[in-house]
């Protein structure tokens, strides 16, 4: 094992806080602050961190085994951390405590890759690891135990890595570890639940996956044993964190979970209180499926129907195109169709097929206007032969007046992508408005349907639901993508010039509200746990670190510092 030395001055820390190469996007969140603590106790404060790759909250809620479950009574957690998109991703947000929207690396190299249809490109900035804070600023020892060798290379400043290949040489080196009297801050990463998921499911109905969940529970028994059984535990204060770097496997990402032990800490279940949005305003603010595939193709003889709750902020000064699958509007050339909000206060769907040999621009102007309310936009294509396609539009399951026949179009096919936001390329204003609960039917829903349904905020109860081929919360409240909630479906990634916004009680009618919280909002995320690590080893939270991260743990002193 080496030893680091620690004599850094706080000049040194300022200048080297993190190497400056990136833009960020803007967050509706306190920037991470350092709290003062007032503990006068003599304990150390050391860290253990055990991750649990592949575990998705929902399934550990159902089967929470014998040692989490007694944690869970000492415990701040959530069954609901924000999930991450890959693996990988989660690793270095949880290690860095940024998002992915940052620190750019979600493949399994580690290595940082660039969206080059990112129009918002900035300066690059690398981000250093949690353990090489701990290092910097305590005379403490640091450590990573884990069967993956990329993951080991990645944080390959900690003090002690051994080499080993399963959870059992995992949870027998990290106990032997846990002896050492210099050690502050251990990371231990369990992965059978992950290779038990990929095999046969990430669910409790997969005997595999719960067997390992479970032997994993027990090697987490163990762990605390081996704190327990310090020679020094008497002096030491540990924060034990057991969570996960991703939810699901590689095309099921799913919420995760975060519980953070400590024998003073009293229950609470951390919970997001209202509505958390993106507020799209400028031409570079946009989410775009990248590759749909085929699966959104409007065609010549299909019928669909999309539906989105969109809110408003004002009535633009120009005409705006927000929500489409297809070209430029210009003139009366267009191929494919777009939602717009004109001067006036107009909700205008436009559809045509110009580059298809079919009639251009053709629209159609809702009789309610929007305002900067909530509401239910609805539009439906129904296709019922060669002469007739009909094309209605509904603003909270009201019909509105007109319909039409858009048969002489012809296809509304275009390799635009499917996307939500202004359109690269176009000569329109755009406008400020927010999204929610975006549906795509592979059917055309019925008037009767439509009315019925706009304010359902279950979607699985939906009387079409066998026919939805696309469905986004679009609530996440951070991170750089709207996640799927459809096995197997895509998630929309968000790029340019956005920001998450909280509406407090404010909730789009196909959203279902949050049960109030009994104290605090905080909506948990991976790169939480670098800022809460970093808090619990009383190290300060600088702003040159970049964390996204929040040491929310400062919210419930009164319960662990010492009067």
């Amino acid at each position: 094992m080496k030893l680091n030395f620690k004599l850094y001055t706080t000049l040194t820390l300022l200048l080297i806080g993190v190497s400056i190469i990136a833009g960020c996007k803007k967050y509706d969140n306190p920037p991470p602050v350092f709290e003062e603590i007032k503990d006068l106790s003599t304990a150390q404060r050391k860290v253990l961190v055990i991750t649990i790759d592949g575990l998705p909250g929902a399934e550990l809620q159902k089967s929470l085994p014998a040692n989490m479950a007694m944690m869970k009574k000492n415990a701040k957690y959530t069954f609901n951390t924000l999930a991450t998109s890959t693996s990988t991703s989660g690793w270095v947000s949880m290690l860095t405590g940024t998002s992915l929207m940052k620190h750019h690396i979600s493949d399994d190299s580690f290595e940082r890759t660039e969206d080059d249809n990112n129009e918002d490109h900035g300066e690059v900035v690398n981000y250093r690891n949690v353990l090489d804070y701990v290092t910097q600023y305590k005379t403490v020892t640091t450590a990573m135990v884990t069967t993956s060798d990329n993951l080991r290379d990645y944080i390959r400043n900690a003090d002690d890595a051994p080499i080993v290949t399963t959870d059992l040489a995992v949870k027998d080196s990290a106990v032997s570890i846990l002896s050492q009297n210099s050690l502050g801050t251990i990371v231990v990463d369990f992965k059978a639940v992950q290779e038990a998921g990929i095999k046969d499911g990430f669910n409790t109905s997969n005997p595999a996956f719960v067997t390992a969940l479970n032997q994993t529970d027990t090697y987490i028994g163990n762990l605390l044993d081996a704190v327990k059984a310090r020679k020094n535990y008497d002096q030491e204060d540990w924060l034990i964190i057991v969570t996960t770097n991703h939810g699901g496997g590689k095309s099921d990402s799913q919420n995760g979970f975060i519980m953070l032990y400590n024998p003073a800490f009293q229950e609470y279940e951390l919970k997001k209180s209202g509505f958390n949005g993106v507020l799209f305003a400028e031409k570079t603010s946009k989410a775009i499926i990248p590759d749909d595939k085929g699966l959104f193709d409007a065609g010549q003889t299909k019928s669909f129907t999309v539906q989105m709750d969109v809110k408003f902020n004002a009535v633009p000064g120009g005409y705006s195109s927000f929500f489409g699958h297809s070209t430029n509007l210009n003139g009366g050339n267009i191929t494919g169709w777009q939602w717009a909000y004109y001067p006036g206060g107009g909700w205008v769907v436009t559809v045509g097929g110009t580059l298809n040999g079919g009639v251009g621009k053709s629209d159609i102007t809702a009789d309610d206007k929007p305002g900067t309310d909530w509401h239910t936009l609805t539009m439906t294509v129904d296709y019922l032969d060669a002469n007739t396609r009909t094309l209605k539009i509904y603003m909270d399951g009201k019909l509105q007046s007109k319909s039409m026949n858009i048969s002489r179009n012809k296809s509304l096919s275009t390799t635009e992508a499917l996307r939500i936001g202004h359109r690269a390329g176009d000569n329109d204003v755009p406008t400020s408005f927010h999204g929610a609960n975006l549906t795509y039917f592979n059917t055309a829903l019925s008037d009767e349907t439509v009315k019925n349904t706009f304010r359902l905020t279950d979607i699985t109860k939906h009387p079409n639901y066998s026919n939805v081929i696309g469905y986004w919360p679009m609530d996440e409240g951070l991170e750089d993508k709207f996640f799927t909630k459809l096995p197997g479906g895509s998630n929309i990634p968000i790029t340019g010039s956005y920001k998450w916004v909280s509406f407090g009680d404010d909730f789009p009618p196909s959203s279902k509200p949050d049960a109030k919280v009994e104290k605090y909002s905080i909506i948990s995320t991976a790169y939480d746990v670098s800022a809460l690590t970093l808090y619990w080893m009383n190290i300060p939270i600088l702003k040159d670190f970049g964390f996204d991260g929040i040491p929310y743990l400062n919210k419930f002193e009164v319960e662990f510092l010492k009067k």
